[in-house]
C-alpha cells in the first residue's frame, strides 16, 4: 500500500480557511447591551385605541449569539431585551399629553396643553431627557439591574372613557414587573401602579429596592429670577403636614404621601397610597448667573426604598402634571391630599385671608368680566372700602392727639430733664386717659392692615388666572411690565424699566407725605434723651418709595398695579375724612367734656403700671440725692 504523502496545498488551505473563520467570528462578535440598540430595526404594527399613538421597532435581531450575550448580562430579564421593542406610546386627554418610552417604561414627554411658555412655545414639564424614573433592584443570580435600561412591552386598552397603558418588563409571559398608566378625560391626574407578578424567586429580597425620580425644571416664565428664587420649591407631605425644602438642601424624611416639584405656576407630583419611608429628597439651584443660566431652574430628586409584600412589589401611585392653581387643587377630587397648599398663598392669617376672602372676591368678579386689569382695580376698591373704617379710626386718633398736643408740650416744659422722665410719662398718660385718647387706638388700625398687605403680596404673583393676561402696556400681569430695556444691568434693579412700580412708588410718596402730619400728631412731643421720630419719618418718606421701586421692578405688574390704585384710593379716603367727616372743634369739645367726668376706676393692669412707674420715680430721686 502506497504511503500517503503530506499535502502542502491542503495544509495551506486549512490555515487560510481558519484565518478567515477567525476574522469572521471576530468581526461579528456580540456587542455590549448599550450598543445592541443600534442594530437594524424592524417595524412592528400595533393597533392603538383612541387618545393613544404608538411607534415601535424591534430592539434586537433574533440572533442566537446575541441571545446568549443578553442572557449572560441580564439573566432572567434577558427575555425583555430579546422580545422587547424600541419605541414609545402616547396617551392623552384634552389637558395633558404623555409619551411613555418602551425603554424604562417611563414618561419621556409630559406636555401640558392649553398653556404656553413665556416665549409662546408648548409647555413641557418633561422633554429631551430632563427627567428619569428608575427602580434599582438585585436578582437572585447576583445581578444589579435598573429598569431604565430594560425594555417594557406595551399593551394599550380602554377602561370606559379612560385610556390604559400596561408596560410589562417580562421574565416570561406569567412573570413580569408592570407599570400601569390610566389617564382620564379632563384630568391632570394619572393613575400609576407598580406591581410585580411571579418574581418572588427572581428579585433578591436581601438587596434594597430603590426608586429614583429626578427632574430638571425648564424655565417657563419671563422673569427667571422671580420664578426660580421666589416660587419654585420642593414640596412634600409627611406625617399629614405639608412642608418644603429650600434649594441646596437634602433631607431624609418618613411617612411621605407625596412630593411635588413646583415651578411657579406648574408642578410635577408623585403621590403614593403606601407612604415612602427613609426617603432622601434633594433640591439643587441651577441658576448661578441669570444672564447665562436661562434654560433650567432647579433639579429635584427623590430616592426612596420600596418594600416587598410577599416577595412582590405592589404600589398604587398617581402622577400629576399640571397647574399649581389654588382653584383647581382645592376641588373635591383633591380632597384630603392637601395639594392646594403648594399654591403658596402664605402661612397663618395670610393664607386664611387669601383662601376665604380674596379668592372668593376675585372669582366672583371674574365671572362677570374678562379684563383682569379692571378686576384688580375693582378688587382694590372693594378692599379699600372694607378697610376704610380702620383708616377713619387712625385719622380720628390723630385728630384727638392734635387737640391735646399743646398740653403735652407744656408738660414737657414744666418737667424738663432726664431726672423727670418718669414723672412726665406718668402725667402724659393721665392727660391722655382723662381726654379719652389712647396711643394704641392709632396703632391698632395700622397693625390690622398689615395682614392684608402681606396676603396680597402672595395672592397676585401666584394667581394663575393673571398669567399671560395683558392690561394697558403690561403684556403679562404675572410678570414685570418693562417699557424700556436698558443696555446694562443696574444692581438690585435690573436691565429694564417697569412703569407700574414707578407709579406705585410715586403714589406711596404722596401718601406718606400726606400721612406725615397725621403721624406727627399721633406722637407725643419728643422728650429729652429720646430719639426724634419725626426726623426718622422724614427719611422714610423718601426711602420707602425708592425701596419699592427697586424691589418691584422685576416683580408681578399686577401687584404694583394694586399698590398704585390702593394708595390713590387711600389718599382720596383720607381727604374725604379730613374735609368732610372729621370736625376738630367737635373733637375738642368732646375731650373737654371727657375731662369733666369722674375718672373711671383703674384696672388691675393699670394699677400695676402706675405702681411700677412710681417706684421707678422714687429710685430716680434716690439716685439723684446720692449723686449730690
Amino acid at each position: 500500500m502506497e504511503q500517503k504523502k503530506f499535502d502542502y496545498n491542503s495544509f495551506i488551505g486549512m490555515i487560510l480557511f481558519g484565518a478567515i473563520l477567525l476574522w469572521y467570528l471576530y468581526s461579528n462578535k456580540p456587542a455590549e447591551i448599550e450598543e445592541i440598540t443600534t442594530e437594524k430595526v424592524v417595524e412592528t404594527p400595533v393597533i392603538a385605541p383612541k387618545n393613544a399613538a404608538t411607534n415601535y421597532t424591534s430592539a434586537f435581531e433574533n440572533d442566537s449569539t446575541k441571545q446568549i450575550s443578553l442572557q449572560n448580562k441580564l439573566g432572567a430579564f434577558s427575555h425583555s431585551a430579546i422580545n422587547g421593542s424600541e419605541g414609545s406610546t402616547v396617551i392623552q386627554n384634552n389637558l395633558l399629553k404623555l409619551t411613555i418610552d418602551n425603554k424604562g417604561g417611563q414618561i419621556i414627554e409630559a406636555l401640558i396643553k392649553n398653556y404656553k411658555t413665556y416665549d409662546a412655545l408648548p409647555l413641557y414639564m418633561i422633554k429631551d431627557n430632563n427627567a428619569s424614573f428608575n427602580i434599582n433592584f438585585g436578582t437572585t443570580d447576583n445581578r444589579i439591574l435598573n429598569t431604565k435600561d430594560l425594555f417594557f412591552e406595551p399593551v394599550l386598552a380602554e377602561n370606559g372613557d379612560n385610556t390604559v397603558l400596561s408596560m410589562k418588563l417580562k421574565v416570561s409571559d406569567s412573570q413580569f414587573l408592570e407599570y400601569r398608566y390610566e389617564i382620564k378625560p379632563k384630568n391632570y391626574m394619572v393613575d400609576f401602579s407598580v406591581r410585580s407578578q411571579g418574581l418572588s424567586d427572581v428579585i433578591n429580597s436581601s438587596n434594597p429596592i430603590n426608586l429614583d425620580w429626578s427632574l430638571i425644571g425648564y424655565r417657563h416664565e419671563r422673569s427667571i429670577k422671580t420664578e426660580n428664587t421666589m416660587y419654585s420649591y420642593y414640596y412634600y407631605k409627611t406625617e399629614n403636614e405639608v412642608d418644603y425644602l429650600n434649594a441646596g438642601n437634602t433631607e431624609v424624611i418618613n411617612d411621605v404621601d407625596w412630593v411635588a416639584y413646583k415651578q411657579h405656576f406648574f408642578t410635577s407630583n408623585l403621590l403614593t397610597d403606601t407612604p415612602f419611608n427613609n426617603a432622601t429628597i434633594t433640591s439643587t439651584d441651577l441658576v448661578k448667573n441669570k444672564e447665562i443660566d436661562t434654560v433650567f431652574t432647579k433639579k429635584y430628586e427623590l430616592k426612596t426604598p420600596l418594600a416587598l409584600a410577599g416577595g412582590e412589589l405592589n404600589y398604587n401611585m398617581k402622577w400629576f402634571y399640571g397647574p399649581s392653581d389654588y382653584n383647581l387643587l382645592s376641588e373635591d377630587q383633591f380632597e384630603g391630599t392637601n395639594l392646594d397648599e403648594i399654591a403658596d398663598l402664605g402661612w397663618g392669617v395670610f393664607g386664611f385671608l387669601n383662601r376665604n376672602l380674596f379668592y372668593p372676591i376675585f372669582n366672583f368678579l371674574q365671572n362677570y368680566m374678562g379684563n383682569f386689569g379692571l378686576i384688580i382695580i375693582l378688587m382694590t376698591i372693594v378692599v379699600r372700602i372694607v378697610m376704610s373704617p380702620l383708616v377713619y379710626k387712625s385719622y380720628l386718633s390723630s385728630a384727638k392727639m392734635k387737640v391735646i398736643r399743646p398740653e403735652l408740650t407744656a408738660l414737657n416744659e414744666k418737667h424738663p430733664g432726664k431726672e423727670n422722665a418718669m414723672k412726665r410719662q406718668q402725667e402724659t398718660m393721665a392727660i391722655q386717659r382723662k381726654a379719652g385718647v389712647s396711643m394704641m387706638s392709632g396703632c391698632i388700625p395700622a397693625v390690622l392692615q398689615m395682614p392684608v398687605f402681606f396676603a396680597l403680596f402672595k395672592f397676585f404673583p401666584t394667581n394663575l388666572a393673571l398669567r399671560q393676561e395683558g392690561f394697558l402696556w403690561a403684556p403679562d400681569l404675572s410678570s414685570y411690565d418693562a417699557i424700556f430695556p436698558l443696555p446694562f444691568n443696574i444692581p438690585f434693579y435690573g436691565d429694564h424699566i417697569s412703569l407700574f412700580p414707578i407709579l406705585a412708588s410715586v403714589a406711596i410718596f404722596f401718601y406718606m407725605k400726606m400721612n406725615q402730619s397725621q403721624q406727627a400728631n399721633m406722637q407725643a412731643p419728643t422728650q429729652e434723651g429720646m430719639p426724634d421720630m419725626g426726623k426718622m419719618m422724614k427719611y422714610m418718606i423718601y426711602f420707602s418709595p425708592i425701596m419699592m421701586l427697586f424691589f418691584f421692578n422685576d416683580y408681578a405688574s399686577s401687584l404694583s398695579l394694586y399698590y398704585f390704585i390702593s394708595n390713590l384710593l387711600t389718599i382720596a379716603i383720607m381727604l374725604v375724612i379730613k374735609n368732610y367727616v372729621i370736625d376738630e372743634d367737635k373733637i375738642h369739645a368732646q375731650i373737654e367734656e371727657n375731662k369733666k367726668r369722674p375718672e373711671k376706676a383703674k384696672s388691675k393692669f393699670r394699677q400695676k403700671i402706675d405702681s411700677a412707674m412710681k417706684q421707678a420715680q422714687v429710685q430716680q430721686a434716690q439716685q439723684k440725692k446720692k449723686s449730690k
